[in-house]
């Protein structure tokens, strides 16, 4: 089948657009507001975009009513943010904080998880999360859409700083990526969670190629 995205005139009956992008992991974000009202919502549209230094993104697509979500709004207005992994186990909370609810609601509380405070940035973490970045804002592009929730604020921000659980770091010195059960979203109300990996190395006698898949700033760097 072929339809072009302008008409949406694809004939089926759900929209498959964001099932043709998958798996996407899930950034969990964390913010506060100006006054101090700590925020938590999940972005699916969401990604690291670089290593060094290391910068991730998250785009948000407008509220209900048209306006921007709170994620945007706090992010731009403090300068900072934090991305929570989200995992299989908690997946209910993940879900619960994704409801639209008024700026003055803390989502922490209404998804039941604990606040930890970050070391450099002021927007808390979630404590039951494996792995959190703190950030700090860069930018933001603005993308028309239309209708009242196509418009969307992809937020760019530099980590600051990264936190790993001890208990998922393997022997082997890996993050122990089957051992979080890192959720992904799907399509529709779809999503997955990773149970297994594979290890595939680019081919060739370029090793600073093999040592950028990996991320290894501080090889490249020497």
């Amino acid at each position: 089948m072929f339809y072009e995205t302008r008409k949406n005139e694809h004939g089926l009956a759900y929209d498959p657009f964001k099932s043709c992008v998958v798996p996407r992991p899930i950034g969990w974000i964390s913010t506060v507001s100006p006054s101090g009202i700590p925020n938590l919502a999940p972005y699916s549209q969401f990604q690291n975009l670089t290593f060094d230094p290391p910068y991730v993104m998250f785009s948000a697509n407008q509220k209900t009513d048209g306006t921007r979500k709170d994620s945007v709004n706090n992010a731009e207005q403090t300068g900072e943010f934090v991305y929570n992994m989200a995992t299989y186990d908690l997946r209910d909370a993940v879900n619960v904080s994704a409801q639209q609810v008024s700026p003055e609601e803390d989502e922490f509380d209404l998804a039941g998880v604990t606040k930890a405070p970050s070391s450099l940035v002021k927007p808390f973490r979630v404590e039951e999360s494996p792995i959190q970045f703190e950030c700090r804002y860069y930018q933001t592009l603005r993308l028309p859409g239309k209708g009242r929730m196509g418009t969307v604020d992809v937020v760019i921000g530099e980590v600051l700083g990264v936190h790993i659980k001890d208990e998922f770091i393997g022997a082997d010195g890996k993050v122990d990526i089957v051992k979080i059960r890192p959720l992904a979203r799907l399509g529709y109300y779809d999503y997955a969670f990773v149970d297994s990996v594979f290890e595939m190395a680019i081919p060739g006698r370029d090793e600073e190629v093999r040592i950028g898949m990996e991320g290894a700033a501080n090889k490249l760097r020497s």
